[in-house]
């Protein structure tokens, strides 16, 4: 299997705007957000399906996107956070999870483009998480 855009991300060959990032999981910014802080959550083992995770590395991607949930409703004031799994877009599993207010705010999916390097660099200091 040939390196994920995300396992380039997790050895540090790709930039990324990450916000947490433990022994088995990383946390950064999506770079075409549905909302401000739309925030992939992966496993640092390159996995395509979510569901073919063994048991352990499911549990705590699982346990690392509720953390960084609670921090993302609590530091940017909104009362949802939408949890997507999709597994279409790149080739290693992931969760999105997109702070919104509205339902059609939540389904805003943006047309790619030229990310704003700069508004996610500041998001991302604002974002982030140590433990």
């Amino acid at each position: 299997m040939q390196p994920s855009i995300f396992t380039k991300i997790i050895n540090g060959e790709v930039p990324c705007h990450k916000i947490y990032e433990d022994d088995h999981t990383l946390a950064f910014l999506d770079i075409n957000p549905i909302t401000p802080g739309h925030t992939l959550v992966i496993p640092k083992k390159q996995i395509e399906f979510i569901w073919d995770l063994n048991e352990e590395d499911y549990q705590h991607l699982c346990k690392t996107a509720k953390l960084i949930a609670r921090h993302l409703r609590k530091t940017l004031g909104v009362p949802y956070i939408g949890q997507q799994i999709i597994g279409v877009d790149v080739p290693h599993a992931h969760i999105h999870l997109v702070p919104f207010c509205s339902v059609d705010e939540y389904r805003n999916w943006p047309e790619p483009g030229e990310p704003n390097h700069e508004a996610l660099s500041q998001l991302a200091k604002k974002l982030k998480l140590n433990r």
